[in-house]
């Protein structure tokens, strides 16, 4: 598969990233949305963010097509993980109506550009900065599944909420008890071959 069919191929795997990494924040209150649930603090509203300014540099800068709006968390002078939470003054549909314009601003790059377009990514080490938007995308697509892969399991504590899609939970069939039941499997095998170590 090569030219428009791959791009197309490429473009559905990131779109499915992003489409489950946003149903996690469905029907949460801002708390839950912000709620740092790992020690390095990762939060729903903050992994949303974090890919609005990574997709803004990879489908921006790397091809000079910078997206148009100042991300100062972005910045090489921000503070540490500024891009990974929301502060007070930044609210949910600030957050998120962010990361539809610059989710926009890759597609018209996507859509724009041959997947041989020669990009350069000018945070990467000089010996590997030269790619192609083939490449970017394919990064992408690993980098977004990445990040929603935390989500899933941030809303899952949250809530209980698990899976890929509202309509799809991509998850094994099984009411509450039989959960519980595999958990607990887990739990005990775990113990036992915790045990013989």
């Amino acid at each position: 598969m090569t030219g428009p069919e791959a791009k197309a191929d490429l473009q559905h795997y990131l779109d499915t990233a992003r489409d489950a990494l946003l149903w996690k924040l469905d029907g949460l209150s801002e708390y839950h949305v912000r709620r740092p649930l790992t020690p390095t603090g990762t939060n729903l509203l903050g992994l949303v963010k974090h890919l609005a300014g990574v997709e803004a540099g990879y489908f921006g800068d790397t091809f000079g097509r910078p997206f148009p709006e100042d991300l100062p968390w972005m910045s090489e002078d921000a503070e540490p993980n500024a891009d990974m939470w929301a502060t007070a003054d930044e609210s949910r549909e600030d957050v998120l109506a962010l990361y539809r314009r610059v989710r926009s601003h890759a597609d018209r790059t996507i859509d724009e550009l041959d997947l041989d377009a020669p990009g350069s990514v000018p945070w990467w080490p000089e010996d590997r900065r030269r790619v192609t938007l083939h490449r970017v995308l394919v990064h992408l697509i690993a980098e977004t599944n990445r990040h929603a892969g935390h989500a899933d399991i941030v809303r899952e504590l949250i809530d209980g909420t698990a899976g890929l899609r509202a309509d799809n939970d991509n998850l094994a069939g099984g009411d509450e008890p039989w959960w519980e039941d595999y958990r607990d499997r887990l739990e005990r095998t775990a113990r036992e071959v915790g045990d013989r170590a």
